[in-house]
């Protein structure tokens, strides 16, 4: 089964502004969560279309990391958690892009993170690192998901550059076979860097400081 990876960058503390603190929301927070909650609606009638079953609703997910929870028991619960969790990022991101579809993302990109330690890329940069970090510091522990999908991501834009960098010196150093996946990697981080850098010195009004990851 094939799985997407998506990625949208966000102001980590506009996601964390509802985890826990569903009472002291603003009036602008609160009106963003009435479409949050409209759209684990929509997830959760997706999965009941498909017959899909977590043993935990995406609604009662969402109510539950509001609270600053993550504690069902339910089997599936992760899968609940992190869907929640990305629909919360969602509505306080960037329009999500499409980074690259992999049959196997965790066994490729092990392999990738293989070639490029080879290549002199540090540990903390390799991909896994960061494609499957889960959340930020500072976001409620959720439990994995069954068969570990969906799951998510995350990078400091501050990263993005170092991480490029590393990448395309390690291009011509790493077999033929990784190249044009590295290459995908590179361009999205040099892309992310420079609207990050850009925005940053030139907006008085944006904080985005954080590549979120989604993979499904």
């Amino acid at each position: 089964m094939s799985h997407n990876i998506a990625y949208s960058t966000a102001d980590k503390a506009d996601v964390l502004a509802y985890l826990g603190s569903a009472g002291d929301l603003t009036a602008d927070q609160r009106r963003c969560l009435a479409g949050i909650r409209a759209y684990a609606d929509a997830r959760q009638a997706d999965l009941d279309r498909q017959g899909i079953d977590w043993g935990l609703p995406i609604g009662a997910a969402l109510d539950h990391l509001l609270a600053g929870r993550a504690d069902s028991p339910a089997e599936c619960a992760g899968n609940a958690y992190h869907a929640a969790l990305q629909i919360i990022i969602d509505r306080n991101a960037s329009d999500p892009s499409h980074l690259a579809t992999w049959s196997k993302p965790s066994t490729f990109l092990g392999l990738l993170g293989e070639e490029l330690r080879r290549a002199g890329v540090p540990s903390a940069l390799l991909p896994m690192d960061f494609l499957f970090a889960g959340p930020p510091t500072g976001f409620p522990h959720l439990p994995h998901s069954l068969d570990g999908y969906p799951a998510i991501g995350h990078l400091p834009l501050d990263q993005a550059k170092p991480t490029a960098d590393a990448y395309r010196t390690a291009l011509p150093l790493v077999p033929e076979e990784f190249r044009h996946d590295l290459e995908l990697l590179v361009k999205m981080l040099d892309f992310e860097h420079e609207e990050w850098a850009y925005a940053t010195k030139n907006l008085d009004w944006y904080t985005q400081d954080t590549l979120f990851f989604s993979l499904v």
